[in-house]
């Protein structure tokens, strides 16, 4: 008998989790991506759409007015559409946002007014539509918890704050990992745009916006000779860093139709790292251009202004041949208009100076 009761109990436990699996909604489509490889979105039957991360968790975004499927994995997190108030404590995810309309969602940010360079965003903050909460790795968890929002956004810098993601889950507010910074290219980064539209019901937008930028991409004219550009950086303490070659930055100018210099630095590594000035001179000095970075240590206004940082950049060629070029303050937050920045090294390579936007000439 009690061999029977076994049987009886194992088979309707298993009838039970055929049950449950039956009950979940079957995949009916994928989002068709082109570059970007650390998300995905399957539509399922229903209207609902499961979206996996890499790195940064499952989501099932469920419609307005519908009920979360039975049988699902405990991992995934539930968002109920429409999504608005949410915390995103990342430039990059609100540049894509506001690329495709849809700012007003967020109600929460890590970054404070002068922080900001694109427009619209520095207005929303300033007129309280955007609310300042404190820097990413100590939020102000009180006011967040007066206004939880429905997710929360962060860039891959939360791995380095493991207790600002516990209070989170504390909180109960999902949190989705932004890996844009992981993709291998630069239309890769851009097409998250795609991700945001899903979430935020703003998808015709995203795909307009993201074939709006490749085909200025794809427009370029191929360059007639071959420039050579040294892209580095020099904090306040003097420090010098240049770009891998395996960086998103240097794939732009690879687009741009530049080459690198140096070459081989970093090959496969995205990124930068560190060098002595006299040994990144005899790898870069007869480059072309040199394209600043304006990030730690501020941004030379001037041509002397950025010789003072060390005096052996005058002998640099692109320096002696008045081809030294910066990156303008709105530059890391352009992340939806990749194609604008690009195109912009295109015009930098030509010599077409008067046209650029984002990047300015050092006289």
């Amino acid at each position: 008998m009690k061999k029977m009761i076994a049987l009886i109990a194992l088979l309707w436990g298993v009838f039970a989790v055929q049950t449950a699996l039956a009950e979940l909604p079957v995949v009916t489509e994928k989002l068709d991506l082109e570059a970007a490889k650390n998300f995905a979105v399957d539509r399922l039957e229903g209207g609902y759409s499961l979206i996996t991360v890499q790195n940064g968790g499952r989501f099932l975004l469920i419609p307005a007015g519908m009920d979360a499927p039975d049988g699902l994995d405990a991992d995934i997190m539930l968002l109920y559409m429409p999504l608005d108030n949410l915390f995103v404590a990342s430039t990059s995810t609100v540049a894509l946002m506001d690329e495709i309309g849809v700012l007003s969602a967020v109600t929460q940010t890590t970054y404070d007014v002068e922080d900001w360079y694109l427009p619209s965003v520095k207005q929303a903050v300033q007129d309280g539509q955007i609310a300042y909460i404190g820097h990413y790795k100590q939020p102000d968890f009180e006011r967040i918890a007066l206004n939880p929002p429905k997710l929360a956004v962060f860039s891959t810098m939360i791995e380095g704050t493991p207790d600002v993601r516990e209070k989170l889950d504390e909180l109960g507010i999902p949190l989705l990992v932004d890996s844009s910074a992981l993709e291998e290219t630069p239309l890769g980064r851009m097409e998250w745009m795609k991700l945001y539209g899903v979430l935020l019901g703003r998808e015709n937008e995203a795909s307009t916006a993201f074939d709006a930028q490749k085909q200025k991409i794809e427009s370029l004219e191929p360059m007639q000779e071959n420039v050579t550009v040294a892209m580095f950086y020099i904090t306040s303490k003097g420090a010098l860093y240049v770009r891998n070659n395996g960086d998103y930055m240097v794939k732009m100018l690879e687009l741009a139709g530049g080459r690198y210099a140096p070459e081989g630095l970093g090959t496969g590594e995205s990124g930068t790292r560190q060098m002595e000035m006299e040994a990144f001179y005899l790898v870069a000095g007869d480059a072309d251009c040199i394209l600043y970075m304006g990030q730690l240590g501020g941004r030379p206004k001037t041509l002397s202004q950025l010789i003072e940082r060390n005096t052996l950049l005058a002998d640099f060629k692109a320096v002696q041949n008045g081809r030294v070029y910066c990156t303008g303050a709105d530059y890391f937050q352009q992340a939806g208009r990749l194609g604008d920045l690009i195109e912009d090294m295109n015009r930098m390579l030509s010599g077409d100076d008067a046209a650029l936007n984002h990047i300015m000439k050092l006289e």
